[in-house]
């Protein structure tokens, strides 16, 4: 017969993986209806009760409880402060903050910075915490005399939340419940939103699960006169809201710059604008006197000096009109300009300035550059000159200035008036930033005070060009017009023969400042008629061996670039 055994050992086998396959499948079965074991420091259920009063005050108390273990401490984060459309902010006032740890009560630790409001509070490992609060400001208004509680029931809280419960008890009827969940600003809905029964209405809120820091936020509006808002509305400080390009501002802004661009040309018209002169008055500076046919001589009226003639040109005593001045002492007998051979091909080229007698002709201002640069029976060298020159340019300039109101040209000196009027218009400057400080801080004027800055940088625009000529000095300019016609027209070939040398060379001072010195130093060039180095030929200039007159307008050009930096480098 048969072995028993060997029939029942398959069945054994078949019964097992049946039993097994039911287990598998009860777990699965079973797994989804068994709750999911509490993380550490997740909340298992948060339930908050809000209490609503008529003038708008909401009473939050919130009851946290952990079924695992519970964390050292919780945190909550309020914000209290909500950006609307604009720069304006919805501003909320969190206070009567209370807590308790497992029933007993306990102080929360209260921070604020900047648009938050922080509770902190120790669990004790209590198992279940209670924060309360005020909150004012909570309650907005709406159209048509409508109000509505706007607040997160939920927000900022250092544990996740499993389970969230919410009510608000409210003083009277109410016209919607709303409620959104997630992340801040989510618009989600809430799980369930509800308005309660009709002899208890307390609005309803359920949600969950809810990670760490998502909010649950509450929205119950109330007919008008049910509940008084409290809202708080507060400008933020922007850029655009400072300097606001809303009617009013920009007209006034507008307005302020026209009337002030006026007040500056009237400004300047009455104080800074030359003295007119009568028709067709000139004042004679130099002129080109006919001595025979076809030759004329170079000849200057009054003595007015390339210094005076500079001064009176631009109201100001330039580097330019100290080195013409130079030339035109030298030119007179009273220095001689002596360019000295380089040391090597590639050197830079030197110059000895050294005092001569001269005549008795001097003006104030030429004694002072004189002894400034090379006193009396002495010399220096160009390269040398530039710390003995510095002090003495200062007094040149003095003297300058002197003389031209002196001579009648101006009633004050131009830098005095100058400085006046730019000190005033700094001031302004400083007062105009000042304003425009203040104004943008706490207003939204900001652009009148943009346009305040625009007028004080128009009056030292205006300041450089308030020294205004006198009717003499006006009609030396007009004479100064037809000398630089003359310089630049004038046929260089009609000096007197022999003189040729001498006459060219009181013109260049004077084209070293009104332009024209190319054309002059080329008929000096043109001149020289042999092919006999003319180291000496000039009384005032004298070159190293093998110089020619055609090596003069490069040397003369050298010679004014390095006086120049020299005499005003620092």
């Amino acid at each position: 017969m048969p072995d028993s055994s060997a029939s029942t050992t398959p069945t054994r086998r078949r019964v097992g993986a049946l039993l097994a396959t039911c287990a598998v499948a009860a777990g699965l079965w079973a797994g989804p209806l068994a709750g999911p074991a509490a993380a550490e420091g997740a909340a298992s259920r948060v339930v908050v009760e809000g209490v609503l009063a008529e003038d708008g005050t909401l009473v939050v108390t919130e009851t946290i409880s952990f079924t695992g273990a519970p964390p050292a401490e919780v945190e909550q984060r309020l914000e209290t402060r909500e950006d609307l459309v604009g720069d304006r902010q919805y501003v909320q006032e969190v206070s009567a903050v209370t807590g308790a740890t497992g029933g007993t009560a306990a102080t929360p630790a209260v921070s604020t910075e900047d648009r938050f409001t922080t509770l902190t509070l120790p669990t004790g490992g209590a198992s279940e915490v209670t924060l309360g609060y005020t909150v004012t400001g909570a309650v907005v208004n709406l159209e048509g005399g409508e109000t509505a509680l706007r607040w997160p029931l939920l927000q900022g809280l250092s544990a996740s939340v499993e389970e969230f419960q919410g009510t608000v008890q409210i003083p009277g009827a109410f016209s919607y419940v709303k409620c959104t969940a997630g992340p801040p600003n989510s618009t989600v809905p809430c799980d369930v939103a509800s308005a309660g029964v009709e002899d208890s209405q307390v609005p309803t809120f359920r949600d969950g699960p809810r990670g760490q820091g998502e909010v649950v936020v509450v929205d119950i509006g109330f007919p008008a006169g049910a509940v008084t808002a409290n809202e708080v509305v507060e400008r933020r400080w922007t850029v655009g809201r400072a300097f606001s390009a809303d009617p009013l501002p920009l007209g006034l802004a507008l307005g302020l710059l026209v009337l002030g661009g006026i007040a500056l040309l009237v400004m300047h018209r009455r104080r800074g604008a030359d003295q007119t002169t009568a028709t067709g008055e000139l004042g004679r500076v130099a002129e080109f006197a006919p001595v025979a046919a076809g030759q004329s001589e170079f000849r200057v009226v009054d003595e007015i000096r390339p210094g005076h003639v500079g001064t009176v040109a631009d109201e100001r005593v330039d580097p330019i009109d100290i080195t013409a001045t130079l030339l035109d002492l030298a030119v007179r007998g009273h220095l001689l300009i002596t360019e000295l051979p380089r040391e090597t091909e590639f050197a830079r080229t030197d110059w000895d300035l050294t005092r001569l007698a001269g005549g008795d002709d001097l003006k104030p201002f030429e004694r002072a550059l004189l002894d400034g640069v090379a006193p009396e029976g002495g010399n220096v060298l160009v390269s040398q000159m530039a710390d003995r020159v510095h002090a003495s340019v200062g007094q040149v300039q003095d003297h300058l200035y002197d003389e031209v109101v002196a001579n009648g040209w101006f009633e004050r000196r131009p830098d005095a008036t100058r400085n006046r009027w730019t000190q005033l218009a700094l001031s302004g400057l400083v007062a105009a930033v000042v304003v425009t400080v203040l104004l943008a801080a706490f207003t939204t004027f900001g652009l009148i005070g943009l346009a305040l800055i625009v007028l004080a940088l128009g009056l030292v625009f205006v300041a450089q060009e308030m020294p205004s000529r006198t009717a003499k000095g006006s009609a030396l300019l007009a004479g100064l017009g037809v000398l630089r016609s003359d310089l630049l027209s004038q046929p260089t070939g009609q000096m007197p023969p022999g003189r040729e040398l001498e006459e060219i060379s009181q013109v260049l001072p004077y084209t070293v400042v009104l332009g024209g010195s190319d054309r002059w130093l080329d008929a000096l060039v043109a001149a020289d008629t042999d092919a006999e180095a003319d180291a000496t030929d000039l009384s005032w200039y004298h070159g190293p061996t093998g110089w020619h007159l055609r090596d003069l307008p490069d040397s003369l050009r050298n010679f004014v670039t390095t006086l120049t930096g020299s005499l005003f480098s620092r």
